[in-house]
C-alpha cells in the first residue's frame, strides 16, 4: 500500500487545466529559455528535451501520454540517464515515495530518471517547491505544448496554494520538499 500524502480534489481538477508558465510547441525555443537544472515531468516532455539534445537532470515518466501507452520508439529513447529508481504513485495522488525520490534526484549532482508506477502528472507542482532558484521544470499541456515554469516566487506561490487545497497533509509534503 502506497502512502499517499496528499490526494487531488475533484473540485480542483479544473484548475489544474490553467499552465503554471508559458506553452511552447518548439523544443529549442524551450531550451534556450530555461533555466538550470531541468526537472521534466511526462514521457513526451522527457523525450522532446532529449530527442533535442539535452537530458533533463531529472524526469519523471509513467510509460504512457493522455492515458495510453507511450509508443515503443518514445520509450526506448528516454535514457542516458546516471541513475534510474522506480516509484508508486497512485493516480491523483503525492506518495511519500515520490516526494523523497523527487527530492533526491534534485539534490543529486547525477541526472535521475523516476519510473513511476502509477501517474506522474502533479509532480509538476512539488517540484516547482523543491526546485533550487533559477531551475525550470517543464511539463506537457495536452494537445497544446510543453509547459515552462520558471522556479520563482510567483510559480512558489501558487504552487504552494495547489498543495495546501489537496486532501492530505501538505505540510508533510513541504517538510519533505525543503533542503
Amino acid at each position: 500500500m502506497s502512502d499517499v500524502v496528499l490526494e487531488l480534489p475533484s473540485g480542483l481538477r479544473g484548475e489544474l487545466k490553467e499552465p503554471l508558465g508559458r506553452i511552447y510547441t518548439d523544443t529549442t525555443a524551450l531550451l534556450s529559455d530555461a533555466g538550470d537544472p531541468i526537472i521534466a515531468v511526462g514521457d513526451m516532455v522527457t523525450y522532446h528535451l532529449i530527442e533535442a539534445g539535452r537530458t533533463p537532470d531529472v524526469a519523471l515518466v509513467d510509460e504512457r501520454t493522455k492515458r495510453s501507452a507511450v509508443d515503443r520508439d518514445v520509450s526506448a529513447a528516454i535514457g542516458g540517464f546516471d541513475r534510474k529508481r522506480s516509484v508508486v504513485n497512485p493516480a491523483a495522488t503525492l506518495t511519500a515515495a515520490l516526494l523523497d525520490a523527487l527530492r533526491d534526484g534534485i539534490d543529486s549532482t547525477e541526472t535521475t530518471l523516476l519510473d513511476v508506477d502509477g501517474e506522474e502528472d502533479l509532480a509538476a507542482l512539488p517540484a516547482v517547491l523543491a526546485a533550487p532558484a533559477g531551475a525550470s521544470v517543464v511539463y506537457g499541456q495536452p494537445d497544446e505544448g510543453m509547459v515552462l515554469v520558471d522556479c520563482d516566487d510567483a510559480a512558489r506561490e501558487r504552487a504552494r496554494d495547489l498543495l495546501e487545497r489537496m486532501d492530505g497533509d501538505a505540510e508533510r509534503a513541504f517538510e519533505m520538499l525543503s533542503e
